[in-house]
């Protein structure tokens, strides 16, 4: 999976968004102020078609409405505005088109700046990109790809909000469950990891390992220009990815890992090789 998987495009000309403080937005009425906003909001270099064409099949989507924008578009933001949902989802539904036997999770888990209206909007916009590609909530453990395949659904779509419940294709927030270490230090990401993986649910829910590192004010004031790329990423990656290469999938291992700039190094294709113990296990057992 990839972390902020839309931001490989922002616009620094658009105003801030409103999942930033009231300060920030004051601040970055100042073109400049935008531009080093971007550097520190882009966690993904790669399109979702590339990035589905290099392995990445979770998506990680937070999602606003422009206020004082007439309509109910959604666009997709970390801080600035990225592009239109809908634009997104047609990219990624053309893909499915051409690969009818690959299988994908969309997780909208962040919402800004949305009512009910908007929210329908979305969840329309969402149908009538996938239609009958979609997978309805069901027992996750009865979810194989078998399962897919034979019932021709390609999409699982995770929907952090109460009107899941009024739509069947809604899965709710709470069967993705995605702890967030919060930290800078690579340390204390990979030992926080290593207690949440002790502490998942053996049942019932999927489960997100977020192998990321998250800046705080401080890091951002003092490597302003050099962006979160730079600063946190390069640096630790390895020493994250060696983590990955450790891991057993299954019942309490890991099940869907994310991480910012995902072709920086091996990953995708270091995260699906670990399927191949589930494959041993299988002919052991046989």
């Amino acid at each position: 999976g990839s972390h902020d998987s839309f931001s490989y495009w922002v616009d620094e000309k658009s105003p801030v968004g409103p999942d930033q403080a009231t300060a920030i937005k004051r601040l970055a009425r100042i073109s400049l102020v935008r531009k080093i906003m971007k550097k520190w909001s882009v966690t993904q270099n790669l399109t979702f078609k590339e990035q589905l064409e290099g392995g990445i099949r979770y998506f990680d989507l937070r999602v606003s409405s422009k206020p004082g924008e007439v309509g109910q578009e959604i666009y997709f933001i970390h801080g600035l505005f990225g592009i239109k949902v809908w634009d997104g989802l047609k990219e990624i539904n053309s893909f499915l088109e051409q690969h009818p036997k690959e299988v994908i999770f969309l997780d909208f888990n962040h919402f800004y700046a949305m009512d009910d209206s908007h929210h329908h909007y979305l969840i329309n916009r969402i149908y009538s990109a996938f239609e009958s590609k979609l997978c309805c909530v069901e027992c996750v453990e009865y979810v194989t790809l078998l399962y897919m395949w034979e019932k021709k659904h390609q999409v699982l779509i995770f929907y952090h909000h109460p009107l899941h419940q009024e739509y069947p294709f809604l899965w709710p927030g709470n069967k993705m469950p995605a702890p967030w270490a919060n930290t800078t230090n690579v340390h204390k990401l990979l030992q926080f990891l290593e207690t949440t993986l002790g502490e998942r649910s053996r049942y019932g829910t999927f489960h997100v390992s977020q192998a990321i590192l998250t800046p705080r004010v401080k890091t951002i004031a003092r490597h302003l220009i050099r962006g979160l790329k730079n600063t946190l990423v390069h640096r630790n990656l390895p020493m994250i990815l060696n983590w990955v290469k450790a891991q057993k999938p299954g019942v309490m291992g890991v099940n869907i890992i994310t991480s910012d700039f995902v072709e920086l190094v091996d990953f995708a294709a270091t995260v699906i090789a670990l399927n191949d113990l589930l494959l041993e296990e299988d002919e052991s057992a046989t």
